[in-house]
């Protein structure tokens, strides 16, 4: 009798997960795994928001008579271990694209070579595959988001994966327990973070599809209900990013986001260490100043919108995307600080943070990356009037400024002393904001 693990990494899921139907159709007896690896990067809140949907998996595999197997330690040292416990001669996992997951599927490759063990990568991660398309000419991705668009919207997807009706593990398994409720790390999050897992990522689609029709004109504004909040299902995989475009398929605008998302992940996979290195390197200067840093992380610029959107991170673990922009400029194009202090506080607090779309969409915002014009500028007074035009999302994150009416909120306010530059300094970001 064939036994199979299923590596779980990105794809917390039963839906549309080949990496676990793929394990279903090849073998008799198949092992879900899942290792909790204490040196994952990302802030205390993503920890929370990651127990959650591990418990949400273990659930709706154990109502298919199988369960979720979680282990602690290094993903690929714990797999093979497993594999010789349960004599698995199959593993499966998802393919990705950062330089972590792809040393780990190196290290994996080897040691199954070494043990005799079939190991399966799987697409699931994006909707096409990243390096499914190429530009002409052979370059390894494309640089420009428009060529990319046309040959993805031309692409032909994958079909969805069939969801395995039932499991069956080896006898005797122990699963391994997962952290008891409230003793997870940021367990004591904001009432406005979200829940995870794939109930409640079903939970949000529904709840969202109204809204779909309506997406290209309220998306951008910051105070509507007219965005998915999705990105966090999608960044954990409990929900499925092909299944997701096939439900959308009916706004352009918002099956473009995804296209964004798979693009950054191309762009990544040719260039790994664009959470490291610009795209486009220029000879940037930045400045040195720890006290602006300072202010734009904690939300005290005195700029009502950048400060909104930092706060509404530091209390949701999210950000709406018009506010990330926003931010994004002000702390590149206005302070003139490195891009890669942002994205890593983005990386350390966002529940949807991961290497592609983190660093490439700081490094298109900070000129360094895709963005066909890398001066491009963002008043943030003027983005403040046009998708917060009655200033309800600044009063909602900003309590100090509840008491201004209506756009007036906008103005930048006075925190009681004025932030003073240095001379611009030359110099690499330090390390510890540069997450592998």
């Amino acid at each position: 009798m064939r036994t199979a693990i299923a590596l779980v990494t990105r794809d917390l899921r039963v839906r549309d997960n080949p990496a676990l139907a793929l394990a279903c159709a090849n073998a008799e007896r198949v092992v879900p795994l899942f290792v909790r690896d204490p040196t994952m990067p990302g802030g205390a809140v993503r920890w929370r928001f990651l127990d959650e949907c591990l418990a949400d998996l273990r659930g709706s595999l154990r109502d298919r008579g199988g369960d979720l197997v979680i282990r602690h330690g290094d993903v690929v040292a714990e797999t093979l271990r497993l594999a010789g416990e349960v004599d698995a001669t199959l593993v499966t996992v998802a393919g990705d694209v950062s330089s972590l997951a792809r040393r780990r599927e190196r290290r994996l490759a080897e040691e199954c070579e070494t043990h005799r063990i079939e190991l399966v990568v799987t697409p699931g991660v994006t909707v096409v595959p990243p390096g499914a398309l190429r530009p002409a000419g052979g370059a390894a991705s494309y640089r420009v988001f428009t060529p990319y668009w046309r040959a993805w919207t031309a692409a032909t997807w994958r079909d969805v994966a069939p969801t395995p009706r039932r499991l069956t593990l080896p006898p005797g398994l122990d699963p391994g327990p997962l952290p008891p409720p409230g003793e997870t790390p940021g367990a004591a999050a904001s009432a406005r973070s979200a829940v995870g897992g794939e109930a409640a990522a079903r939970r949000t689609l529904r709840a969202f599809l109204p809204h779909l029709s309506g997406y290209a004109q309220e998306h951008d504004v910051l105070a509507s209900p007219g965005t998915s909040r999705l990105s966090p299902y999608l960044r954990f995989g409990c929900l499925s990013p092909r299944e997701l475009a096939g439900v959308a398929a009916g706004s352009e605008e918002f099956v473009r986001q995804l296209c964004w998302r798979d693009f950054f992940y191309q762009v990544t996979a040719a260039f790994p260490r664009i959470n490291r290195d610009p795209l486009r390197p220029g000879g940037d200067v930045w400045r040195a100043d720890d006290a602006a840093f300072a202010a734009w992380r904690d939300g005290r610029t005195g700029v009502p919108v950048v400060d909104a959107g930092m706060r509404q991170l530091a209390a949701e673990g999210w950000m709406h995307n018009r506010a990330r922009m926003i931010t994004a400029a002000f702390l590149t194009k206005h302070l003139g600080l490195d891009w890669r202090l942002g994205a890593g506080v983005f990386f350390d607090l966002l529940l949807d943070g991961d290497v592609p779309n983190n660093y490439g969409n700081w490094q298109w915002v900070a000129g360094t990356g895709n963005d066909t014009r890398p001066y491009r500028r963002f008043n943030p007074i003027r983005q403040a009037y046009r998708f917060d035009p009655d200033g309800d999302y600044v009063r909602r994150y900003v309590p100090e400024l509840s008491v201004v009416d209506g756009p007036a909120v906008h103005e930048p306010w006075r925190l009681g002393r004025d932030l003073r530059y240095p001379p611009p300094l030359r110099g690499p970001a330090p390390a510890a904001w540069l997450p592998d």
